[in-house]
């Protein structure tokens, strides 16, 4: 599976960098990133332009039921691989994923404890 499509770069583009400051909960995710072979979620909520052929990413990270929000550089996403049995896989996109961060949140487990 591609992790990023031409009608996801089109959607981080409609969510640039703080243009959803200040809506808390209620902010849009934009995918979803995820580790198929753990429990860590990348939940994209912006995105900074084109520059030198990579994107800055405003993200909520999630493992464990804890949760962060950070900034990360897609060419980070593209390039990580997950060791499981002797190989190393890429992270995967939740195709099926839309919400909110709220949304985002129950579907980590956050704040279930």
């Amino acid at each position: 599976m591609k992790l990023i499509t031409k009608e996801l770069e089109r959607k981080m583009d409609h969510y640039p960098l703080y243009s959803q400051e200040g809506k808390g909960n209620d902010a849009v995710v934009i995918c979803k990133f995820f580790n198929p072979y753990g429990g860590q979620s990348w939940y994209v909520l912006e995105a900074g332009s084109v520059w030198n052929g990579d994107r800055e990413l405003f993200v909520l990270s999630t493992y464990g039921g804890e949760s962060e929000y950070g900034y990360m550089m897609l060419s980070d996403f593209l390039k990580t691989k997950v060791k499981f049995c002797g190989y190393e896989l890429p992270l995967e996109r939740d195709r099926w994923f839309k919400g909110t961060v709220a949304d985002a949140l129950k579907d980590a487990g956050v704040g279930r404890w």
